[in-house]
């Protein structure tokens, strides 16, 4: 069995249809002031809930197919290359909280009266969980991108308050108590696995750092009012997140949206030129 999948490896049916997350974010169409889409106010809000809970599906199947990697990718030991066999049984029981997730999302699709493929997939997380070392992916999925679950599943499980969807709320609260499972897991061996080497834990916080940016989509997440996806500030603290940690989240998410909105009105008065 082949080690160390890419992208391209990954099985897919004609359902799906990939896309790049950076031509979503600096996308000259899109609008360049922020809008939260999930008001209950808003016209969009069903179609941007619709959109955001096919995000979760697909996201969910990555996620699934990345701890079922770290499984298997690497030996048993204490090397870059390895991974101690504690670290891959809480890898293989995140496997089993994803394949639940994504029954789940699969019937609250429909629920919500979508369908599979209605929507693009992005493949960034499966990215993040291909690198070599397995501290970089503790950090790059299990605290960037499960931290991002832990915000979107808050987000949505609110949602479905705010419209009167029990079934929304309650699958929702229900898979949220899980990704704070699986971000305290990245986040409790991260510290046991670079406590005597300072260096790669640096490293690995940068790659974190860069994979939060991208997943901030260029304002999507953060704390203002237009921004759809608000930082859930508790349940990261209880994912092992410090206070200095969620505060750096913060500055990294109004960076990006920043930096998304003036790529974007450079890519539109280029077009309009």
């Amino acid at each position: 069995m082949k080690r160390m999948l890419t992208v391209d490896d990954l099985a897919r049916d004609q359902r799906f249809e990939r896309i790049r997350i950076e031509d979503v974010v600096f996308d000259p169409r899109r609008p360049t002031e922020l809008r939260n889409g999930f008001a209950p106010k808003e016209e969009e809000s069903p179609d941007a809930a619709r959109g955001l809970m096919h995000a979760i599906f697909v996201g969910e199947i990555q996620a699934l197919e990345g701890a079922g990697r770290t499984c298997y990718d690497f030996d048993t030991g204490t090397g870059h290359d390895e991974a101690p066999f504690e670290l891959k049984l809480d890898m293989a029981r995140q496997c089993w909280d994803e394949a639940r997730h994504v029954e789940i999302s699969v019937k609250l699709t429909e629920h919500m009266g979508s369908e599979i493929g209605e929507f693009a997939e992005q493949t960034l997380l499966f990215e993040a969980a291909c690198n070599a070392d397995p501290v970089l992916r503790l950090t790059g999925v299990n605290r960037a991108l499960e931290g991002l679950a832990i915000d979107v599943f808050n987000t949505m499980r609110d949602y479905g308050d705010m419209v009167d969807d029990p079934v929304l709320f309650f699958c929702e609260d229900w898979m949220l108590a899980d990704e704070v499972t699986h971000v305290k897991m990245g986040s409790d061996w991260l510290r046991r696995l670079t406590v005597n080497d300072k260096e790669r834990q640096k490293n690995a916080l940068d790659f974190q750092h860069t994979v939060d940016k991208l997943f901030s989509f260029g304002g999507f997440r953060g704390e203002n009012e237009e921004n759809p996806v608000h930082l859930a500030r508790k349940f990261r603290s209880l994912a092992g997140f410090t206070d200095d940690e969620i505060t750096e989240l913060v500055d990294v998410a109004a960076q990006a949206q920043k930096e998304a909105e003036a790529m974007s009105e450079a890519a539109a008065a280029s077009l309009g030129a």
